[in-house]
């Protein structure tokens, strides 16, 4: 499926992938589509006042049922959250069963809400054929209350205070609890569940592991069409059976644990049964509608309380608690295993040797998927890092389900909300009925979409699985997301806010990415979303351009609190604001739509009209941006400091740029575009037009920043918001290291700021705008996230993508300074690969063996059992690179992947040359070295199998003496059985070896710009 060199060679996960995008096989039928935090949502709020955070709390989540998802620990459930399989477990410390993560709310944090927890997605494949998620749980007591007030007690100027500051994982004393699932290779609705927790502290400790299964509660709400109740009965001691209406049966089937006591005996799981629903006694003093409910097993493992659960054994949630407290707990250094199977089939017992193997098969072609997307040879460190990314994309898909009219009106069976709930939020979006696995921008701080966290992710997405990525471009313009008028709604907070229109780009990126790395041209993808937006275009035209000028409001548009003014409220000074990143914003919206016009019109006549419609209206952009209506008027061009501003317009003449340096004034970059004269030849009727413009509004198309009559390399026309001449102004200081240029990226806010900070006091109230490269110093937009000073990766991936369009226009012929004042020129193609190694070297170890993320962590730098688990945090910190905000934030930060794809394999260290010819000389000795395709390599260390497997039985697998475990030779010889023949993998890895150097050669002749060329534009033969 993944084209090497124009060959397809499909693996197996390749194979599940084809079959499912065939409907041969309901491969992604089950995944990880179980929130990591369904409290505290939007949807879960029924309050009078919208307090979202305080009406369903942490607290309540443990007796309260959901409405409208569920949560846990490395949950797994369908793609519609019926049925759900997720993780407990108990220390003997805690008061209460850790069913869900744990973190601050938006008003208790310092700097808005944050989980407290520590875990790590490691591992996913797009068909979830198998998962690996590590979490570490204390020993010690988990520290809640000093954790809420410790940040209570710290300021907006203050660190978050984080659980890893508790000293909680002092002398190793936490579990690693390694959680993966599997499937069978070729069965998708066969589920294995394998749960391995290592002690790593230096003293026996007691630890509970409670698996659940249970179901989502859809017979509470008082709907007729609601079905049967769905059931879980136990059949055998180590089995039950569960039923629901739309998924028919199916078995849980356990083993026991092998004992990790002196005695040897395996420990047998209790199986414990209670109903999905609210214990309104606990919660409201009332009385329960059902015996059994769903905090039960809280109270019966932790609690003691007998009568909690139900002694039928049945009941629509269940679990199996496995205790392993013989002689004070697991000693030091060992383990406690889990098995668990979610099985159509009941087979009477779980063959442990043959799951363990299944597993191990699993995760071996995993490692074979993600070597074909990436068989470039690069470090070990980067491979790590991108594999992780990946993984935790894959890893924040989650089932959102949302229906306005039920959510607005409360259901028959429930009070009814307060009456002014209404008004709340999102009244103008009743259209809305969401039943959908989503990509969530973190899967617990965001446990919900956002319309441009969305487009970025499906770059990465595209990757591994781009029907997964299209898809979710194409629900947000289906007519149950999008709004009638053609705005696509924001989040979920308020659906009507407005965010960048990057939707286009990421159709048009998905669509290239897809054809380029699969072979496959998807038009009618294209053709749907590009008809889609064209309403979206129109509403942006109509709703955002108050006056007709070209010249854009657009509002916060996901930048927070960038401005000196909240951009989503009436200004306090009047007026009205223009904004340059809106207007570039649109500029850039058209471009992108004339590059989708231009595909399709390659294949359907008619798109030409549309092209030169984008065109014209590009150019009307470009020229307002400049010099609106009249010299009188003052551009959002400033050209004594060669930047763009934000300007306030009380109507002509009187108007006032607020000099700020900040990204607003970078985003125009983003809007350029690069036309082959081939592809405007093969189109007479759009070439008549752009040539009737040249000629007949000459005053326009002169003075145009846009290059209208001058060829670049190529012989190519440059459509560009910025010229020649102002590029250079802008990137001079784009690329001062006393400005935005920083180790690790272009910050959001210059850092001259930090020196001269700009402030105005209207009516008495004081606005200021300072450089803060950390966390946020004001509540602005929640206060939980920054862009006045930090580094984001998307829109440094955009900066990027912009660089290397000029390129293909400028070619060699411009070359700017970079950094600023270093002496040291560069093409910006250099420039764009420039940007990308430092955006890398945040995750990527220095010379002195650290991450910039970890901001000098001993322990999760150097700890062997810390050191290979990154988080992907929501953005870095403009001096250090130090990670911030959401700490899962794979959504736009998991853009690394493909950066890593395009540049990793020359990717510098901080030390090596920065030119891409001498940096691969010095390289690649030492990465090509070790260019082979995976094998079996070291698999996870698992405890022997429970002595309920018959001698014939045994398992395979053997304990090193580092305290890993890797198969015998048996084992591997049985699981490599089952894959491709040698002679054909010979044939493969021939093939890549040869595609490899090829890749080498071209990169070191210095031709490696042109590989994105087809990735980036409208071509005449792709």
């Amino acid at each position: 499926m993944v084209l090497v060199d124009q060959q397809e060679y499909l693996c197996e996960e390749e194979k599940r992938l084809r079959d499912d995008r065939e409907r041969k096989h309901y491969w992604k039928k089950w995944g990880p589509y179980v929130a990591e935090r369904q409290w505290a949502t939007v949807r879960e709020d029924y309050s009078v006042n919208g307090d979202a955070w305080s009406h369903f709390t942490h607290d309540d989540a443990r007796s309260r049922t959901f409405r409208w998802g569920e949560d846990g620990v490395a949950g797994v459930s369908d793609t519609h959250g019926l049925q759900n399989v997720a993780f407990a477990f108990w220390n003997e410390q805690d008061d209460f069963l850790k069913e869900r993560l744990f973190g601050l709310s938006n008003p208790q944090g310092n700097h808005g809400e944050s989980i407290k927890e520590v875990h790590f997605h490691l591992d996913n494949t797009p068909c979830h054929s198998y998962m690996k998620f590590l979490y570490k749980y204390p020993q010690r007591k988990f520290p809640y209350e000093e954790l809420v007030l410790e940040n209570a007690r710290r300021g907006k100027e203050d660190r978050e205070y984080q659980l890893i500051d508790t000293g909680v994982f002092d002398e190793d004393r936490y579990w690693d609890i390694f959680i993966e699932t599997a499937k069978e290779g070729h069965d998708e609705e066969e589920l294995l569940f394998r749960v391995t927790a290592y002690n790593r502290g230096t003293e026996p400790a007691p630890l509970h592991i409670v698996p659940h299964v249970w179901f989502r509660n859809t017979w509470a709400w008082g709907y007729k069409n609601a079905g049967k109740k769905p059931t879980i009965r136990q059949v055998a001691p180590l089995a039950a059976q569960t039923w629901h209406p739309k998924l028919g049966e199916r078995f849980v089937q356990l083993a026991p644990s092998p004992g990790t006591g002196p005695s040897g005996e395996d420990v047998q799981p209790e199986m414990i049964f209670t109903e999905n629903d609210t214990n309104f006694e606990a919660l409201y003093g009332a009385r329960n509608t059902q015996s059994y409910v769903k905090d039960a097993f809280h109270r019966y493992v932790v609690k003691g309380e007998k009568g909690a659960i139900n002694p039928d054994h049945r009941g629509t949630k269940s679990a199996a608690w496995y205790a392993f407290t013989e002689d004070r707990g697991v000693p030091p250094g060992e383990c406690a295993v889990v098995r668990l199977r979610l099985s159509r089939k009941y087979e009477g017992y779980l063959d442990e040797e043959l799951f363990d193997r299944t597993i191990e098969q699993r995760r071996l072609e995993a490692d074979e998927f993600y070597y074909r997307i990436s068989p470039l040879p690069m470090t070990k460190d980067l491979r790590n890092i991108q594999r992780q990314a990946l993984s935790g994309m894959l890893w924040t898909k989650q089932y959102y389900h949302f229906v306005y009219d039920q959510w607005a009106n409360g259901d028959p069976a429930m009070p009814p909300p307060p009456a002014g709930r209404k008004s709340v939020r999102n009244s103008q979006w009743r259209h809305m009925h969401l039943d959908d696995v989503l990509s969530m921008p973190d899967s617990w701080e965001y446990p919900f979409f956002a319309a441009w966290d969305s487009a970025f992710h499906c770059i990465p997405l595209t990757m591994v699985d781009p029907d997964f990525a299209k898809k979710q471009l194409d629900l947000l313009t289906r007519e149950w997301y999008q709004h009638p008028n053609g705005q696509l709604p924001a989040y979920e907070w308020n659906f009507g806010d407005t965010n960048p229109p990057v939707h286009s780009w990421a159709a048009y990126r998905v669509f290239k990415m897809e054809r380029k790395m699969y072979g496959r041209e998807d038009l009618d993808f294209l053709e749907r979303v590009f008809q889609k937006l064209l309403l979206n275009f129109t509403w942006w035209v109509n709703r955002k351009d108050s006056e007709g000028k070209n010249v854009f409001e657009g509002g916060f548009l996901g930048l927070d609190n960038i401005a000196l003014f909240n951009r989503s409220e009436p200004l306090p000074t009047g007026g009205v604001l223009e904004q340059a990143d809106s207007t570039g914003w649109m500029a850039f919206y058209s471009l992108c739509m004339l590059n989708i016009a231009l595909e399709l019109a390659k294949h359907r006549r008619i798109y030409e009209d549309m092209a030169s419609k984008f065109f014209e209206h590009f150019i009307l952009i470009s020229d307002a941006l400049t010099y609106r209506n009249g010299k009188e008027e003052k551009s959002l061009w400033n050209e004594a400091d060669g930047f763009y501003y934000d300007a306030i317009s009380w109507g002509p003449p009187w108007t006032q740029q607020l000099p700020i340096r900040s990204l607003v004034g970078l985003i125009p970059l983003y809007a350029v575009l690069t036309l082959e004269p081939e592809l405007i030849n093969k189109f007479p009727s759009f070439q008549r037009r752009m040539n009737w413009f040249i000629e007949n509004r000459n005053d326009i198309a002169e003075r145009n920043i846009a290059s209208m009559t001058r060829r670049g390399k190529g012989n190519r026309i440059l459509l560009s918001l910025v010229s020649k001449e102002r590029l250079v102004k802008i990137l001079t200081r784009m690329l001062d290291e006393s400005e935005f240029l920083s180790d690790h990226g272009i910050r959001s806010l210059s850092k001259y700021h930090g020196a001269h900070p700009f402030s105005m006091d209207v009516n008495g109230q004081h606005f200021g705008v300072a450089y803060v490269p950390g966390d946020s110093d004001s509540g602005l937009f929640g206060g939980n996230s920054n862009w006045r000073g930090p580094i984001w990766v998307a829109v440094n991936f955009l900066l990027v993508e912009s660089l290397l369009r000029q390129y293909m226009f400028y070619g060699d012929s411009l070359q700017v300074e970079c950094p600023t004042g270093s002496g040291d020129y560069m093409h910006l193609g250099h420039v764009a690969e420039e940007l990308q190694h430092r955006l890398q070297h945040l995750f990527t170890r220095g010379d002195n063996g650290r991450r910039a993320i970890n901001d000098g962590n001993d322990m999760l730098d150097f700890d062997p059992n810390w050191s290979e688990y990154l988080h992907f945090y929501e953005f870095f910190d403009g001096n250090t690179g130090r990670g911030l905000g959401a700490s899962h934030q794979c959504g736009w930060t998991g853009l690394i992947a493909k950066m890593i794809q395009d540049t990793g394999i020359n990717c510098r260290l901080p030390q090596t040359p920065r030119t891409p010819s001498m940096a691969a000389n010095q390289y690649f000795d030492e990465v090509f070295t070790g260019f082979v395709r995976p094998t079996s390599g070291k698999s996870p260390h698992h405890r022997r199998s429970s002595t309920f497997r018959s001698i014939g039985r045994r398992s395979s697998f053997a304990m090193s003496a580092d305290g890993d475990e890797e198969a015998s030779q048996g084992s591997r010889e049985a699981v490599e059985d089952g894959s491709c023949c040698a002679k054909e993998d010979d044939n493969v890895d021939h093939h890549i070896a040869c595609y490899v150097a090829g890749q080498i050669e071209r990169i070191c002749s210095n031709d490696a710009y042109t590989i994105h060329e087809d990735e980036l534009e409208a071509r005449l033969h792709d």
